[in-house]
């Protein structure tokens, strides 16, 4: 019995997981909108005989639950897809259909080796009588950074005492660094409408106090710390130059690298769009579209997650595996290479594979990566940590034709395999030595210093 009973049971299931990757990828769905994969998970579970929660008024969000008791342990899954990446498992850019959607960050595999993980630990913990609660979290929308931010406001994490998670990329290794914290917002502004050349003086433009806001934010650049990001679109302008527009909007994003730096900006950043609507005599709303946490990766979950990486091995990737690498590789440059995989602090020998099929140690644990992700909520209320798998070719950049095209691949489906069977592997290390998850909590409880999660939205 044990972790070989555990990954054994996984390959068993390898169809199965491979064919519900592959149906995702072949209907991908966007945010909040992914009524065929969540069903297609929730319903296998079901069938698994988890117990099936609803979380209100998310549809497409569920969690599948099995065991009782002490400790209570979560694996977070996605399957959202991205606009604009629709594509073919080629090595040419071609669309795979006409609805322009596409996994090009490979979420399609992400939430199914979380599937293929907790049914296999249901089964051997029912077999070995191993106490505890096993959840899975089908998470929706995670690339508008939304999801388990919403899901979090709803309490559903609050009595997890760990909770671990897996991310498509280029390598196989535990990410220990932070991410950054983020705030998606929209100002919106109403003026009063003229004819731009025979009663200017009658109009307020909603478009002058965007484009006054503007000139605001890009000075505000000059006094924000270093690291912080500020970017925008004009989302609506007016209809016509000859009519002064009396609705204008302006979509920004404030990153850094702390929550509290973001909430300090983006209040700075309302100042300087009410001071845009009084100087153009318009009014402005403001809406928070969304907004998430930097990342507190657990250290103790994450030398266990390594631990696992190395018990299991490396992906087992195919001949044909290589050879569908190599034409993906082949379209970009070293150099290219270089800057995809600096982002992830990559040594350099990794850049002389096509794939990578081995297990990489790093310490990135003071780092951030220049991204953020919704999983940040989560890390602020319980032990969190997280590895990659080398999901598509060396050097590919994520929110690609080329990391769709991976995803719906042998590439995507071996990594999958070997992602859920670490994922698993842990899980189990926890169940049978808590004293692992009671050194997880108290590194966790330093780490915060008192800190209570508030919801981005209740800030």
């Amino acid at each position: 019995m044990g972790k070989k009973t555990l990954f054994d049971l996984i390959d068993q299931n390898e169809k199965v997981l491979k064919d519900m990757a592959r149906t995702i990828w072949e209907n991908p769905e966007g945010a909040f909108n992914e009524k065929k994969a969540s069903g297609l998970q929730r319903d296998y579970l079901a069938k698994q005989g988890f117990n099936i929660i609803d979380v209100p008024d998310v549809e497409t969000a569920f969690i599948a639950e099995t065991g009782q008791g002490k400790p209570v342990i979560g694996i977070l899954g996605e399957y959202d897809a991205l606009p604009g990446m629709s594509q073919k498992v080629s090595s040419v850019k071609e669309a795979y259909d006409n609805s322009g959607y596409g996994h090009g960050c490979g979420h399609n595999l992400l939430g199914t080796g979380g599937v293929g993980a907790v049914a296999a630990l249901k089964e051997l913990m029912e077999t070995e009588h191993i106490k505890g609660t096993l959840r899975y979290y089908g998470c929706p929308a995670e690339e508008t950074l939304s999801g388990k931010v919403v899901m979090a406001r709803k309490g559903v994490f609050d009595d997890l005492d760990a909770c671990i998670s897996w991310h498509p990329a280029s390598m196989n290794v535990v990410w220990g660094c932070s991410f950054l914290a983020v705030n998606s917002m929209k100002f919106a502004f109403k003026g009063i409408p003229a004819h731009a050349a025979a009663a200017p003086q009658a109009g307020r433009s909603a478009l002058d106090a965007v484009e006054l806001m503007n000139v605001g934010a890009n000075y505000l650049r000059e006094h924000v710390i270093e690291k912080a990001r500020i970017h925008y679109v004009i989302t609506n302008g007016g209809m016509a130059p000859n009519i002064v527009p009396d609705n204008a909007e302006v979509w920004y994003y404030v990153r850094a690298p702390r929550r509290a730096d973001v909430r300090e900006i983006t209040e700075r950043l309302k100042k300087i769009a009410q001071g845009a609507a009084m100087m153009t005599e318009t009014t402005m709303e403001y809406e928070l579209v969304a907004g998430c946490y930097d990342v507190i990766a657990s250290k103790t979950l994450g030398e266990l997650m390594h631990n696992n990486m190395v018990e299991v091995g490396p992906p087992k990737f195919t001949k044909e595996d290589y050879e569908f690498g190599s034409k993906l590789s082949a379209l970009t440059t070293k150099d290219e290479k270089k800057k995809v995989m600096s982002t992830y602090f990559a040594p350099d020998h990794v850049l002389d594979k096509v794939l990578c099929d081995e297990i990489i140690e790093i310490d990135d644990s003071d780092l951030i990566m220049a991204g953020s992700v919704d999983a940040g909520d989560v890390s602020y209320i319980v032990p969190f940590a997280q590895i990659t798998a080398a999901t598509w070719p060396v050097g590919t950049a994520a929110h690609t034709w080329i990391a769709t095209a991976s995803s719906g691949s042998g590439i995507g489906m071996n990594a999958m395999m070997f992602a859920a069977k670490t994922m698993a592997g842990t899980v189990y290390d926890l169940f049978k030595d808590t004293t692992k998850v009671d050194a997880a909590k108290a590194e966790f409880e330093k780490r915060l210093g008192g800190f209570k999660y508030i919801s981005p939205f209740d800030e």
